[in-house]
């Protein structure tokens, strides 16, 4: 039957009824597809046709869910069944997606089937999802760290237990995330255990209240760089976060002493706690935190904050779980602060201390300090600009177990400090580094006889342009089981100086950089190949511009365990490298020859011979080597990352 429409025209028009006969050129222009009855008695409405057209489409409009309410619309979504509806759901519109995530993973509506399926789902993506510390991790970076997004991820782990682990990392050009984006997190993730937030200027104290209310499983907690977030948000994830271990807090502004008070209350569980650059942490919070008598804390570093020597005085004497220190840029700490923390004798688990940057470390403190801390093993000295030789030679002296130290830009240090600590040291010293160390200089005048030190296994001297052969001959023959040697930078040594080193050397050299020694010739490399072949894994000789072919055939001939090979602008031609090809016991997998000019075309089947083995080849800068045959060479050697 036709459907009819009622005299006063309040009816709509419908499709699909039958055509009868009637006056309808009014309609005309409607099209065959629309069939409508219309008494001859009353005039038709419309005089457009156009306008009929448009009113008919507009007229018709389906029912949509839409127009629900978002407390109706919560409620639907509470109800879906499985995540994977949930998840598609949140594809709809950016509506859906907020408020899917505003839905709690507690007021989820779960049947019993659905709970085994999401256990189910779990096990067949952890693959693809779960770090080896068994749970789900996410990490946004620059324009990807977004409300949206973060939402986005809340919705679709929430049926597998939410993040465990999440980091963001915000950028100054685009807002990044705000409370909202952190508080989708914490209702769908409340399993979460490490949170890590840089550069987020928009998230303040609210999304740290939503994280403290739903997420009481938090282990770690990384701030940085967080204006917004002040000690309120602090104090309540103190509160709400019993297992609280790890805590970084770096350039926070409106972060002080109540938050670490709080925390020294709450967190009996915390074993490690950084603060770097907070304007508003002083001797009071840090106290507090310090001395509490459920403090279990193992790891503390402390950088560029206003405390002063009563801080240090505290970790001197309360310190007895402290494992590793780490203090820089201490302004207001005094030499008096030092040495108390060093003379309390409460550091006495104490294994790796770093100072870098405090004017208070002068010799009476760091002798101190020596006396004190019994069982350290690792040291290590920033920009100490007043210790000195005697210092170092004291600290020597009374650290009976000191294995590893390191001397970075300490400029009133000089080569005979270096040896009489090196006799000092005892039988447990295994590593020594300078670094950048000005005050060495080469030896002018013979050394008084020293013991030697049978321990070192490792000597590193980078940048200490003052350091010539003369001394570098006497650490050769203070230090005769040496495994590694790094000389990187040291412009001013010679085959001489060197010569002794490696021909004293009895344990037999594993990793020898001699990169930036200018002056090195053939003659010492070839030493080192025929003396250490059958030790030696790593060589670097990069920028060794008096290195030739002659260096490659030695290689070629003694080294047979060597695997990393750096040749970067030596003097060195197609002859060489033909000659290190033919090495019958060399395993080379990794070469660089980075601006060696002389090479050319004729190394190509040399290198493919070379490369049964390499996983590394660096041809950069090789001018006569042209680009199609390094195309047909990544052709044939594809198992190799070959850089060009």
């Amino acid at each position: 039957m036709p459907v009819l429409l009622n005299c006063t025209g309040d009816d709509e028009f419908y499709f699909g009824g039958s055509v009868y006969a009637m006056d309808s050129s009014p309609l005309c222009s409607i099209g065959s597809h629309l069939d409508v009855y219309c008494p001859p008695s009353k005039r038709a409405r419309i005089s457009s046709p156009y306008a009929s057209s448009f009113n008919i489409f507009e007229d018709q409009k389906t029912p949509s869910i839409e127009v629900l309410p978002d407390e109706c619309l919560f409620e639907i979504f509470r109800r879906l069944q499985g995540g994977e509806a949930r998840s598609a759901a949140a594809c709809v519109s950016k509506r859906w997606l907020m408020l899917l995530s505003s839905v709690r993973n507690s007021e989820i509506c779960k049947t019993k089937n659905e709970s085994q399926n999401d256990v189910d789902m779990t096990s067949r993506n952890e693959d693809l999802e779960l770090e080896s510390d068994g749970y789900l991790t996410r990490c946004l970076e620059g324009k990807k760290a977004t409300d949206v997004r973060l939402a986005a991820i809340a919705v679709g782990t929430a049926s597998r237990g939410g993040l465990g682990k999440l980091s963001v990392r915000g950028n100054n050009s685009t807002p990044g995330i705000t409370n909202l984006g952190l508080s989708a997190v914490a209702r769908g993730c409340p399993s979460l255990r490490v949170l890590s937030l840089w550069n987020v200027p928009s998230v303040g104290d609210e999304g740290l209240f939503e994280i403290a209310k739903e997420c009481h499983l938090l282990e770690k907690l990384d701030l940085c760089q967080c204006p917004s977030i002040s000690n309120k948000g602090l104090i309540a994830i103190a509160q709400n976060s019993p297992n609280l271990s790890a805590l970084n807090i770096e350039s926070c502004q409106n972060i002080g002493n109540e938050s670490l008070q709080a925390i020294s209350r709450c967190c009996p569980n915390l074993q490690s706690i950084t603060i770097r650059d907070c304007a508003l942490v002083g001797d009071q919070g840090l106290t507090s935190l310090l001395s509490s008598a459920s403090s279990a804390l193992k790891k503390v570093k402390l950088q560029a904050l206003s405390i002063t020597d009563l801080s240090l005085a505290v970790i001197g004497h309360y310190g007895k779980t402290l494992t590793s220190l780490v203090l820089s840029g201490l302004q207001n700490v005094s030499e008096k602060g030092f040495w108390v923390m060093g003379t309390a004798r409460g550091l006495e688990k104490l294994t790796s201390l770093a100072i870098s940057s405090c004017r208070g470390t002068t010799d009476a403190s760091l002798e101190a300090i020596g006396k004190g801390c019994h069982n350290l093993k690792q040291m290590c000295l920033r920009k100490c600009c007043f210790v000195s030789d005697g210092g170092l030679a004291a600290f020597a002296k009374a650290s009976g177990s000191l294995e590893s130290l390191q001397l970075e830009e300490c400029n009133r240090i000089t080569e005979l400090g270096i040896f009489s600590a090196l006799s000092n040291f005892g039988s447990k010293l295994k590593s020594l580094a300078l670094v950048k160390c000005m005050g060495i200089r080469d030896l002018t005048l013979e050394t008084p006889l020293l013991s030697s030190c049978e321990s070192l296994r490792s000597l590193s001297i980078r940048s200490c342009p003052g350091f010539g052969s003369a001394s570098l001959a006497v650490v050769g023959k203070l230090c005769p089981q040496l495994h590694h040697v790094d000389l990187s930078g040291l412009c001013g040594i010679t085959d001489t100086g060197l010569l002794p080193l490696v021909e004293s050397n009895e344990a037999g050299l594993v990793k020898v950089n001699l990169s930036g020694c200018l002056n090195l010739t053939d003659k010492v490399v070839s030493a080192v190949a025929r003396l250490h072949g059958g030790t030696l894994e790593v060589l670097n000789l990069d920028g060794c511009s008096k290195v030739t072919d002659a260096s490659l055939f030695g290689i070629a001939d003694n080294c047979f365990v060597l695997n990393d090979l750096d040749l970067s602008k030596c003097s060195i031609t197609d002859s060489g490298v033909a000659a290190l090809s033919r090495g019958e016991q060399l395993n080379l997998q990794i070469l660089s020859l980075s601006g060696c000019y002389k090479l050319s075309n004729k190394s190509v089947p040399s290198l493919r011979k070379l490369g049964k083995t390499l996983v590394g080849l660096n041809l950069q800068h090789c001018n006569l080597i042209s680009n199609s045959t390094v195309e047909l060479l990544m052709e044939d050697l594809w198992r190799c990352d070959i850089l060009s």
